[in-house]
């Protein structure tokens, strides 16, 4: 006997977190995408130090979440695993879909797209996907999902602003690993891209959060 694999659809909810408040003085609106291990609400607190009045943060939540280091005391969350991908991703845009029409952000808001490690192929895939512009695009220490195109990202403005932001002692990207990611960004983006290294691992800093806003 064999088994079968089938599929259920049903409604679900999911939380997602803002920091300060969307006001005619807003100058940007930063739509950012954890690393795994986070939760939406820790991950908030690297943006804290922008201008109030002028950085609304939204800050989807990845939904599958998991006690950290066997301790079952701290509860981090991944976005997606190679289990079921296709159909987690699927979902994924649903929420995502969900969140952009539940802030209904003004259609002159300057948006930027921030993504980290495992982030950034959340950020990445949902831009392709959407069709969502921004002004700027950050991606912060992680890898690109390899089935992107170039033809995935005409969409976007031409003047966007893409920076790669990397620790110089970054465990998961090693000089190999960087040139490959580095050439994937190229394809999909040209010359336009911004590099930036700072002195550290793969870890979020808030000094360059606050540099990338100025």
């Amino acid at each position: 006997m064999e088994n079968q694999i089938k599929n259920v659809t049903y409604k679900t909810t999911n939380t997602y977190e803002t920091l300060n408040k969307l006001t005619s003085q807003t100058k940007r609106v930063w739509v950012v995408f954890h690393g795994i291990g986070f939760l939406s609400r820790f991950f908030l607190k690297y943006f804290n130090e922008l201008p109030k009045n002028e950085n609304y943060i939204i800050a989807p939540q990845a939904p599958s979440k998991y006690y950290l280091k066997n301790e079952y005391k701290h509860v981090g969350a991944s976005w997606l695993t190679k289990e079921n991908t296709a159909l987690e991703t699927a979902n994924l845009y649903n929420y995502l879909d969900a969140v952009m029409a539940h802030e209904n952000l003004p259609t002159n808001s300057e948006i930027v797209f921030f993504g980290f490690s495992q982030g950034i192929s959340i950020a990445l895939r949902y831009l392709a996907y959407s069709k969502l512009n921004c002004s700027k695009l950050i991606l912060y220490a992680g890898g690109v999902p390899t089935e992107l195109k170039k033809s995935d990202f005409t969409h976007l403005k031409k003047d966007i602003e893409i920076v790669s932001v990397f620790g110089n002692k970054d465990q998961y990207l090693t000089p190999d690993k960087l040139i490959e990611e580095n050439n994937k960004l190229k394809i999909l983006f040209g010359d336009t891209i911004q590099y930036l290294s700072f002195d550290g691992g793969h870890e979020v800093k808030k000094e360059i959060i606050n540099k990338l806003a100025e």
